[in-house]
């Protein structure tokens, strides 16, 4: 039934079009979404200084699943299934915390970091704890940023690790510190939050705080000129100068997308702020401003604003049918100090002010969509990058 469904609706897709309707309405392909993306792709939980210390954990949520993000030993993090072995309660409640193990509230079934089950009572002597413990999934370290796939045999992170390796290392993110992470609740399908991310179609007319510091908003005679002397730069200033693009279909496996692209800031602008000024110190061994900034995508939905003194992760996931939370991580040089090397409101005002925005846009996105009379529209040229992420998700629904 469902793959008659999808199959009438691939019919009626056109090329560089939006979707129909249903692909954001019906609850069988909102389950089906879950199943062959979600838990088949590598997805960004965290970094690793949000847990520093032995026994230090956060959870990773979405949908109707949980993963504790534990650090279990000195250079070991695990991603264990937040779901008792006994009845399936909860194990951890609050969002994050540093525990000796891990203990379930409703029958005392206690967990060691690694998830081995090590004591529950009264469960008669014939009950073996060494076949029970808590369930792991896959967990991956990218220069710092853990990501977790819950598939069984998920497509190997290497390609993503060995692709980015020197592109990423200037910026020396495995010893950057999260300065600061928020999580933007939208009341939308989880497409739209992405598919506006992926154009700046509407950058110009609904992000001005944006589009006046960075050239893809306004793309002009004088960009590809820009770009070259920022390229130029780059070197000089300890920066590389690739550009990598494995993206959606052109990934090396399904759910193992990443790409590495360098772009103009205007003139007067170095980094995203409100006033293009500095806002921490550099990252890494970057030696200097070289006028640009990078777009990072790792896995298919989360993306990075790499400026040379700050990076924005941004994450898309979805809660229910009908909404989805973005999460958003500033991380900063390992030893800078609030207050002192940086200030919080400034360094968060660009990419807070412009999410913000984006959660209108993207409501009022959904609010049309939900329309009987709602028919998908021609895409602008500006949005090739969000009709690869269709022609991917339409592909990855048929198979």
């Amino acid at each position: 039934m469902i793959q008659e469904k999808i199959e009438s609706l691939l019919k009626q897709q056109k090329d560089m079009h939006a979707m129909p309707r249903e692909f954001y309405r019906d609850a069988e392909i909102y389950e089906r979404e879950i199943d062959r993306i979600f838990l088949n792709s590598w997805l960004y939980a965290g970094h690793q200084s949000e847990i520093p210390n032995l026994g230090d954990w956060f959870l990773f949520e979405f949908a109707e699943e949980s993963v504790i993000i534990v650090r279990s030993g000195e250079n070991e993090i695990r991603a264990l299934l937040n779901v008792c072995r006994h009845r399936g309660s909860r194990v951890c409640i609050e969002h994050k915390g540093c525990s000796r193990n891990l203990r379930c509230r409703y029958h005392g079934w206690t967990y060691g970091l690694d998830g081995k089950l090590v004591s529950a009572a009264h469960m008669g002597e014939s009950f073996d704890k060494s076949d029970i413990g808590l369930k792991a999934v896959h967990a991956e370290l990218l220069d710092g940023m853990i990501f977790v796939n819950f598939a069984d045999r998920p497509s190997s992170f290497d390609p993503v690790r060995e692709g980015l390796s020197d592109a990423l290392k200037p910026y020396d993110l495995a010893n950057a510190r999260v300065a600061h992470r928020q999580s933007y609740p939208i009341k939308a399908n989880w497409k739209l939050a992405v598919e506006n991310y992926c154009e700046c179609y509407h950058c110009a007319p609904a992000h001005p705080e944006y589009s006046k510091g960075h050239s893809l908003a306004r793309p002009d005679t004088r960009t590809g000129e820009i770009n070259a002397e920022v390229m130029a730069r780059a070197a000089s200033c300890g920066l590389s100068d690739s550009r990598i693009n494995f993206i959606y279909q052109e990934a090396p496996d399904f759910g193992a997308d990443y790409s590495y692209d360098r772009y103009a800031m205007w003139r007067g602008h170095v980094t995203g702020s409100e006033d293009g000024k500095p806002v921490a110190p550099l990252l890494g061994t970057i030696r200097d401003y070289d006028g640009g900034a990078t777009d990072l995508q790792v896995g298919p939905v989360t993306f990075g604003l790499m400026y040379c003194d700050h990076v924005v992760l941004y994450r898309f996931m979805p809660l229910t049918r009908d909404t989805a939370d973005c999460d958003i991580t500033w991380l900063v040089r390992g030893d800078a100090q609030e207050g002192v090397d940086y200030d919080k409101d400034r360094l968060t005002w660009l990419w807070d002010v412009t999410t913000h925005a984006h959660k209108d846009i993207i409501e009022r996105n959904q609010q049309g969509v939900k329309s009987r009379y709602y028919q998908p529209g021609p895409l602008s040229t500006m949005e090739d990058y969000t009709w690869k992420f269709l022609s991917w998700y339409l592909d990855a629904m048929k198979n």
